[in-house]
């Protein structure tokens, strides 16, 4: 693996690379999630060209139009089959087929090289007799101007089309200035964005045996969870079998602790009533006698004389009429007492209802202290096995192959380092030379667009349509000048022009000047153009072949085609790890899972050399946990209530508080008393008491009255309250005694319910909550052992490193920081050199038309004779 690694990042660094890997569809456990820690790394993932990049996607689309053909996976195959072999015989028919598909592939670049280099053979030729043609003073050599009637429309036509083309050549150039500038600058980041990549690459190999650190840490927390549910077995598993029984008994025991409280308000009730009839039937004596008592003493106050005269008669006769209603309520003395009732209660009560079901209780809350006497010694077996398990997890951890890789592939990492460091300072030299050069070439197709410019402003502004061709002004004729000296002659023409002067004497000097300043344009059109044709073949073939397959992963597949790379290896790779190239592990699979962050495990399938899953095998470490938690036996029994619970019940039942007459009880406390309100009889007598004149019968009434009122405070009062008492605790019989037989067989039969669900579901119950709990133990640990595996497989030594590398490689330093620009640059200085020819014809023809010329037409009535400029003589 190391090796693949190191050849992977080699082949990014020179030219390819892999990228993170896409996550395993296998997801780690939802229940209790652990996190490997994030690894950041400081190369971005991606590469944005900024506004530039529409300059490069011009470029993109001029070679789509150029070269529309698919990515030739095959014919690449080929080729690479064909490179594989010893001799090549180049007349097979398969040879040639595969030549011609080549051909056909790059027909678009092949064309296009081919004009460029018949623009290389004709441009020097055409400025050669272009140049013999003006010293024998024709193609404009002579410096005489005849006059036309469309001169002036051709003038602007030469103009117009002068200036546009200018413009093309500037857009051209700039393009080239920008291709000039992006190499020079890009390259300067190389160095910053390879110590980027090699930081992150030795953050991988650094944060690796932190992960698995980690992962084995986890353990520990896996482990004092587990161990805390076993500490807590009381609780746990305990509590488990105590909420399976809650539903089934607690109800019914609640029912029995109500029936012994009303058992006990029973009687409180019958005490209070008893005590308080034997009390309201003394009461009702007294009241009886003293009322017995104040009618006699009325009746002798009424024997007075003074009731035998009118009108003392009549208030004394209304008086002795309302006597016969100072009587007492006889039935209250003939109540019956709940003597029985009572005593049948207490009898109940001997037995202590409320002790045996607060024992029922009990019996259930102590079901997690019995669990957990009776699971000692499992309980420590369990705990023997689970630190077993972590030694086993950290032996399977320590024989992992992936830190034996990785530093072997540390090595390579170094070496390749090393490498760069030593040939970075060399590109940075050569591409100072390729600025320099850029900078030239654009720098002189700038003078020459400058001249162009000049000489269109000078001739447009100096021009006088009144003035003679040989009359022109001086402004003007600066104009032409610019435009016929363009700017690759500046240089060479002092040479030339003594030169000239030597050899082509006859000739005046200014026109030899102007046919080898035109003649040099042509030479340095020729020139320009191998540049660009040099230039357009290796970047638009880097750019079709590698960059764009790259992007598209065609490359990738081209290299995972069966024994292409080893005619004894189906798939490469697997064959270069495992020795086993039937298994499918390809460049595109390792380079998508690392592009997406996958570990290095998964993506290389090692499986198929350490396999990960059978070292942690979940049965075979839950098997032993299994193993323990099946000796975890619970044992007890639960009895809710015994036959003298039972029995109590019954005898509660049958107490006879259900069969008395509640309403005689009820009927009396409704009464009164005594016959008459009392306290209004005695007002109403102090009344009549006080109509009648003063006198001993007067005085006497008044002291019965006062009597009454006595009574009434001391006598009626107690009764009316004992008979409240004994209302309310007719309201508690009756409230208790309503349906009591039917709500005591309702408990008994409850009672019997919850007593057999203990009886046949116990057992059950404990073994379902055993396993329960046996299983939530297991569960940590098939939780953990999943999630390790999970990490190894995909998470941990993620190889986004690796890919980012060799993106870096290839996409950002390779197609764009050396090839965009330099496809950039052909196509600016390209498309000004193709512009320039055009601008050197209308340069030369528009010359004329700003240019002072030494000869003109003049025009008679008879006929026309060209006349010579004196200064020519």
């Amino acid at each position: 693996m190391a090796l693949v690694l190191g050849s992977l990042l080699l082949l990014g660094l020179c030219g390819n690379t892999f990228s993170g890997g896409q996550p395993s569809s296998t997801d780690a456990p939802k229940a209790w999630n652990y996190e490997l820690p994030e690894t950041s790394y400081e190369t971005q993932d991606s590469h944005k060209a900024g506004p530039i990049g529409i300059l490069f996607e011009l470029v993109h689309i001029f070679l789509y139009v150029v070269q529309p053909h698919d990515f030739p996976e095959d014919a690449l195959r080929k080729v690479i089959q064909k490179a594989h072999e010893s001799k090549i015989n180049y007349d097979e028919p398969e040879t040639v087929l595969l030549g011609l598909k080549i051909a056909y592939y790059e027909a678009g670049i092949i064309l296009c090289s081919l004009l460029g280099l018949l623009f290389i053979i004709l441009m020097p030729l055409v400025g050669y007799f272009f140049c013999m043609c003006r010293c024998c003073n024709k193609c404009g050599g002579e410096m005489h101007q005849r006059q036309k009637e469309n001169g002036p429309f051709l003038r602007k036509c030469f103009a117009i089309s002068l200036l546009v083309i200018c413009v093309i050549i500037s857009i051209g150039i700039f393009y080239g200035f920008v291709a000039n500038h992006q190499v020079r600058t890009r390259i300067k980041r190389s160095r910053k964005l390879a110590d980027s990549n090699f930081k992150d690459l030795r953050t991988l190999l650094n944060e690796t045996p932190e992960q698995i650190k980690y992962i084995l840490a986890q353990y520990n927390t896996t482990k004092d969870k587990a161990f805390l549910d076993l500490n807590s077995i009381n609780s746990v598993l305990g509590g488990g079998i105590l909420d399976r029984l809650r539903p089934n008994i607690i109800p019914v025991l609640d029912e029995i602790k109500s029936m012994a409280t009303a058992i006990k308000e029973t009687k409180e009730a019958l005490e209070n009533m008893n005590s308080t009839l034997k009390s309201l039937h003394q009461q009702s004596t007294q009241l009886s006698s003293s009322l017995t008592s104040v009618k006699t003493s009325l009746r002798g106050s009424l024997n007075d004389p003074l009731c035998s005269v009118r009108p003392t008669s009549e208030t004394c006769n209304s008086i002795r009429l309302s006597l016969n209603q100072l009587n007492s309520n006889p039935e209250l003395r003939q109540l019956p007492l709940v003597d029985a009732e009572l005593n049948n209660v207490n009898n109940v009560l001997r037995t202590d209802l409320d002790g045996l079901v607060q024992q029922g209780y009990q019996s259930l809350n102590d079901i997690p202290g019995r669990v957990q006497s009776q699971t000692t010694s499992v309980v420590a077996g369990i705990k023997r096995v689970l630190n077993s398990v972590g030694s086993d997890i950290n032996n399977v951890t320590q024989r992992l192959p992936i830190q034996y890789i990785l530093s072997e592939f540390s090595g390579y990492l170094n070496n390749t380092e090393s490498y760069m460091q030593r040939h970075l300072p060399t590109l940075e030299e050569y591409d100072s030379y390729w600025w320099l050069g850029g900078l030239v070439i654009c720098s002189l197709l700038t003078l020459i667009v400058i001249f162009y410019y000049l000489g269109l402003l000078c001739g447009v502004c100096g021009y006088d349509r009144h003035a003679t061709p040989t009359t022109r002004g001086c402004v003007s004729n600066t104009g032409g000048v610019f435009l016929m000296v363009d700017s690759v002659a500046l240089l060479p023409r002092l040479v030339l022009n003594s030169w000239s002067q030597e050899i082509l004497r006859p000739r005046p000097p200014d026109v030899l000047r102007l046919q080898f300043g035109v003649g040099l344009s042509f030479l340095f059109c020729w020139i320009l153009m191998i540049i660009v044709v040099l230039t357009f073949v290796v970047g638009a073939n880097v750019e079709k072949l590698i960059c764009e397959p790259y992007m598209s992963k065609e490359l990738f597949r081209v290299l995972d085609t069966p024994r292409l790379l080893n005619e004894d290896w189906e798939y490469y790779l697997s064959g270069k790890l495992f020795n086993k190239s039937k298994i499918k592990l390809t460049f595109e699979q390792v380079y998508s899972d690392c592009k997406n962050n996958r570990g290095t495990y998964g993506t290389l399938h090692l499986e198929n050399s350490f396999n990960i899953s059978e070292q942690l095998n979940i049965n075979e470490h839950t098997e032993s946990i299994s193993n323990e938690l099946e000796n975890l036996k619970v044992n007890f029994s639960i009895f809710l209530l015994g036959e003298a619970g039972r029995k109590n019940l019954q005898d509660f039942a049958a107490c006879g508080i259900d069969r008395m007459n509640y309403n005689i009880y009820l009927a009396q406390t409704g009464k009164s008393p005594a016959g008459v309100n009392l306290l209004s009889f005695a007002y109403d007598l102090e009344a009549k008491a006080n109509r009648l004149p003063p006198g001993n019968l007067k005085n006497s009434l008044r002291r019965d009255a006062q009597t009454i009122k006595t009574i009434h405070q001391q006598r009626v009062l107690p009764i009316e309250q004992s008979l409240s008492t004994v209302y309310q605790s007719v309201k508690i019989l009756q409230r208790t005694s309503s349906g009591l037989l039917e709500k005591v067989t309702r408990i008994l039969t409850s009672l019997d319910f919850a007593q057999n669900f203990i009886t046949n579901n116990i057992s059950s119950i404990v073994t379902e909550e055993t396993k329960k709990y046996g299983r939530t133990i297991i569960g940590y640990f098939e939780h953990y052992l999943q999630w390790i595996e999970f990490s190894i497989r995909e998470k941990v030594a993620s190889c986004k490193p690796v890919a980012t590398a060799l993106d870096t490689a290839v996409d950002v330093f390779l197609c764009s920081y050396i090839i965009d620009p330099l496809n950039l640059f052909w196509f600016g200085i390209g498309k000004a050199t193709v512009f320039l020819l055009p601008a050197l014809i209308f340069a030369v023809k528009l010359a004329k038309y700003y240019r002072r010329m030494d000869s003109e037409d003049v025009y008679d009535d008879v006929e026309t004779i060209p006349m010579k400029n004196p200064s020519q003589h």
